[in-house]
Parts: structure tokens; sequence; C-alpha cells
């Protein structure tokens, strides 16, 4: 993305990386899931290709069993994290909030008083951390028309038009976003890309820093990481924080261990264990059910971060053309999972992906019981 893109860098420090130690599993490959709404088995191994994988990484109990890569990410590579970009502020925020250098309950116009006439001026912090603002737009790609392409120009840094006298930068196209008629706050979950852009101004106004810096000193520098991040940023070098992050594959896998960890990387509390219980709690099952999402029946969306529910817990972070950093407390396991889906939405690829990533939570489960000694031995 750098090619095509200023970015601004997101720095790992200057320390040694932190080594895995590796388990690889070769089993991993063959155990099979029914994908939804179909009902013949499918194998690991097929779904990548299905799903079309361009990088994938299990940990298991902190350590690697399961790594390949495929196309043109190779393991000194980065990729493109798209909308995975929005868990991460949702976490910087909910670190604030465990600070108390943000307050959750606050109105959005107590950090950043220029939105007060746009649709961000009557709701509270908490409501944008988990989307559930009325702004009158629609991130349809398959629509020509939507507001998303408004906001794409916007946003784009590449030289413009003499005659487009448009929002110039991110900030101010937030700044002209209209409330939805007849649509109160905090009803309803609605996934809108501006509400990680109006998050991102937020969180930089409250720890008074750029979210990139705040990135760094808070999670990138702290972990290990092989790799420096970056952000794509736009004309007025604003990071794109609903979906401007690339990161090495084993990197993400490091900020899932330690969210499994409760905020804690080898021995050290990187994060408030606080901000992460106060998200693995969850949000509003029924402001989500008011959403367009009826194929994750049951799930919330807490500080902008996916709550599946289920009997393990797991969790997510999602971006489209498959990008997952998907969490499962109960296995004990993360998935790290890049990809370049021709589809831009995650439903093209959730039929297979979310039974997969199940199957695998259960084969590795399972594995460990096989591992214990039985009783009187």
């Amino acid at each position: 993305m750098r090619q095509f893109l200023p970015t601004v860098n997101v720095s790992r420090g200057l320390g040694a990386p932190n080594e895995f130690e590796y388990a690889l599993d070769s089993g991993i490959d063959d155990v099979e899931f029914t994908p939804r709404g179909g009902d013949e088995p499918m194998t690991w191994q097929a779904s990548l290709a299905e799903n079309y994988t361009d990088g994938i990484m299990i940990l298991h109990h902190g350590k690697p069993v399961y790594e390949r890569y495929f196309a043109e990410m190779k393991e000194d590579r980065k990729h493109a994290a798209m909308s995975v970009t929005k868990s991460f502020t949702g976490i910087l925020a909910a670190t604030l909030v465990a600070e108390d250098k943000l307050d959750r309950e606050a109105a959005v116009t107590d950090y950043v008083p220029e939105l007060a006439d746009s649709a961000f001026g009557d709701a509270t912090v908490g409501q944008v951390m988990n989307m559930t603002t009325c702004l009158a737009y629609s991130e349809d790609y398959a629509d020509p028309e939507a507001e998303i392409w408004d906001y794409a120009k916007a946003s784009n840094p590449l030289p413009r038009a003499g005659s487009d006298n448009g929002p110039s930068g991110t900030f101010d196209y937030l700044k002209t976003l209209e409330k939805e008629p007849q649509c109160a706050h905090g009803d309803a979950f609605a996934y809108k890309t501006p509400n990680a852009d109006a998050l991102g101004w937020i969180v930089s106004r409250a720890a008074d820093t750029s979210l990139a810096e705040l990135l760094s000193t808070t999670i990138w520098s702290r972990l290990g990481m092989e790799q420096s991040a970056y952000y794509q940023v736009d004309a007025k070098g604003m990071p794109a924080s609903g979906g401007g992050l690339s990161a090495g594959l084993r990197d993400m896998a490091r900020v899932g261990q330690m969210l499994l960890d409760d905020g804690a990387w080898r021995g050290e509390q990187i994060l408030p264990q606080a901000a992460i219980a106060d998200m693995r709690a969850g949000g509003s099952q029924e402001a989500f059910a008011r959403s367009d999402h009826p194929e994750l029946e049951g799930w919330s969306y807490k500080d902008m971060w996916w709550m599946t529910h289920n009997d393990h817990g797991a969790f997510a972070a999602r971006g489209v053309h498959g990008q997952t950093l998907y969490i499962d407390p109960t296995a004990d396991m993360v998935i790290v999972r890049f990809a370049s889906h021709p589809v831009a939405a995650n439903a093209a690829n959730d039929a297979t992906s979310l039974p997969a990533y199940q199957a695998v939570a259960d084969y590795l489960m399972d594995h460990d019981a096989a591992q214990e000694p039985s009783e009187g031995n």
C-alpha cells in the first residue's frame, strides 16, 4: 500500500524481536468442517484457497502451530489490514477509558468541538466506540451513489481537480455528515467507517498525540515486534483510523496473544486488564440484532470489536477482503488471516471461515485432552 499512497510509520522500537517457540501441527490441514448452508465437508487446507488467503497463522497456548504464506505474501512483508484497523482504534480508546483519560459517557464535542454541527454533535463517545450513532451514510461498495465514494474522495491524499471544492481531508468530511432522520443514537448498531475516523480524532485529542505515535508507544514498541507497521494518511497527514493500517502477519498474532492474555505479554502488563474485560463483555445484542447482519445472529459489537457470544467467548477484528484477527479464549487460540477475496464483504467468506475456525479450535482442544494423563496415572 505504501507504494501507492503516503503513509506514516508505527515504530516497533529498537529492541530485538521476541521470538516465538514453534510447535507446528501438520494435522490441522486435514481438519474437516461443513460450510454454513452446505452439506459437503471441506478441509481446512481447502478453505484457504476458497477464501483467497495470502497468509495465515494460528497460535495455541502462545505457540505457532500453523503458518502459511501464498501469492505475494512473505514472512518479511506487510499486508493491508483494512477494517481490522478499527479494532486497534477501539482498543486504544478502551485503554484511555481505563486510564481515566477518556470518558465513555462524555459528549463527542467535549473532545472535538469541531463536530458540533455534524451528526456526531449530540452523540456520546461510547456510542461512537460501539457504532450506534445515526449517520446518513451508506457504505455499500456496490452502490455508485453511496456516500462511501464522497468519503473516499475527501480522504484521498492524491492531487485533486482544481474545480473540486468538496471537503479536503477525512476530518473535514466528518464535519459534513448529517444525522439519519427519525433515528436515535444508541438504538441500533450500524457499521459505518466514519465512526472509526471520529474515534481516531477523539483518541488523538484525549491522548494529545497522533494515532500512529499512540499505537507505537502503547502496543507496537512493547511486544518485541519483528516489523514496524504503518498507516495510510490523507492529504493533511491524518492516519486512516478506520482502515489504513498495514502490518506483518506474525506481529498481528502477537497482538492477538496479548489480548487473549488479558493485556499481558511475556510477564508485562501492556494494556489495562479493565480495558480488555470491558471489551470482552460485549455490547448490546439487541442493538446488533437491529443491524443488517442476519448471518451473525447473537453477536454484538463493543469498542470496535466483533463479539460472537459463542460457547468459547470468541471475539474478532474483521476487515473486507478477508482480513481477520480471531481470538478464542476457551481454546487458547489466536488466528490471523490476511486475504485478497475479490468481494468486499465479510459475508463472502464467513460461510467457510467461521465454521473452519471453530473446527480448528475443537481439534486443538481435543488434542490437549488426549495429552492429559488418564485418571490414576
